[in-house]
């Protein structure tokens, strides 16, 4: 399924979550080095990437939502994709919630401030798991006919237009391809096995 909301010819909400997630995760790894170490410089830093990373949440979460939304109902891809989206609202409103206890001190917050941010990226990672499960196992925000061979995103030409004439050049010189029966890209036992047999 097609992502709707694009820039360049690519989905714009893996494009932006990347933003408040590294600022997020950063601001956690920075209290957990003041908590070491009692250096405040660190928790100030925090506490200014948490508001940067909450505004790039908010802002990945608009194309996120606009793409959940042409999602077709009663599939496994429309729960999964709400699932990962609530989540995400309840990780933006930890944060929110940590920056918020944080305010009257940013140099020393409170533990409750720490646990928030904590929480939220243990949330954050499983959400983000949801999202790794919408798109490499349900294809959700994949071009239709995307393969290894397809055309740039910036081309007008779809993805499929240049498997069909892959298709055919390989079939007419009698070879395999590779994007209808790929190879596998495990080397594990029973590919070592069978190609020792040989």
């Amino acid at each position: 399924m097609e992502s709707r909301v694009k820039l360049a010819g690519h989905p714009v909400h893996p494009m932006l979550i990347v933003f408040p997630l590294g600022l997020l995760t950063t601001a956690v790894v920075f209290d957990i080095i003041y908590l070491a170490s009692g250096a405040t410089q660190w928790t100030l830093a925090s506490y200014y990437m948490i508001a940067a990373g909450v505004i790039g949440g908010l802002a990945a979460a608009v194309p996120g939502a606009l793409d959940w939304w042409a999602i077709p109902r009663g599939t496994r891809a429309k729960r999964i994709g709400l699932v990962h989206g609530v989540g995400n609202v309840i990780v933006v409103a930890l944060f929110i919630l940590s920056w918020l206890l944080r305010r009257p001190d940013p140099a020393a917050p409170p533990t409750e401030a720490v646990v928030a941010g904590l929480l939220g990226v243990v949330l954050a990672a499983f959400t983000g798991w949801l999202g790794g499960e919408l798109v490499d196992r349900l294809g959700v925000g994949v071009d239709p006919g995307a393969h290894l061979d397809a055309p740039s995103s910036l081309t007008s030409q779809p993805a499929t237009a240049d498997a069909r004439g892959a298709f055919r050049a390989s079939a007419s010189a009698g070879g395999i391809d590779r994007r209808t029966h790929p190879q596998s890209s495990y080397a594990g036992a029973e590919r070592r096995v069978s190609g020792s047999m040989r």
